[in-house]
């Protein structure tokens, strides 16, 4: 066995491109949207038992900032999943493939949805 091969074993050294990233994180923000969706079926079931159930989640969305930011966390999410969502459609009909023009889907992906989170954040808070 030879010894001399390398091994990386450091993750802080190995360098991903910002198309990789972006896609990774579709991929994490789709799994957030699955365990994110116990908490809006939740939320669903107790609003539609009684007007009483409806009204105490309706306050509970007002005045709890945990509730808040699942919210907000869950519509990030969800907004970040389908910018993303596009920028792979379009990737599918054979545009931004290259190398460049794939880093700047990339770039406006991260934009267009960090605007659209924050926007999202300002009407949720």
């Amino acid at each position: 066995m030879n010894k001399k091969r390398p091994v990386n074993l450091d993750l802080r050294t190995i360098k991903q491109p910002l198309p990789a990233i972006t896609s990774i994180l579709h991929r994490v923000t789709g799994v957030a949207l699955f365990f994110g969706a116990v908490f809006m079926l939740y939320l669903l079931e107790m609003s539609l038992e009684s007007q009483q159930s409806f009204d105490a989640a309706a306050a509970m969305m007002a005045d709890s900032f945990f509730a808040k930011l699942i919210a907000w966390g869950l519509v990030s999410a969800l907004l970040y999943h389908f910018f993303a969502g596009v920028k792979h459609l379009v990737m599918d009909m054979g545009h931004c493939e290259e190398l460049e023009s794939g880093r700047m889907a990339a770039k406006a992906t991260l934009i267009a949805s960090g605007v659209a989170c924050l926007i999202a954040g300002v009407w949720i808070w």
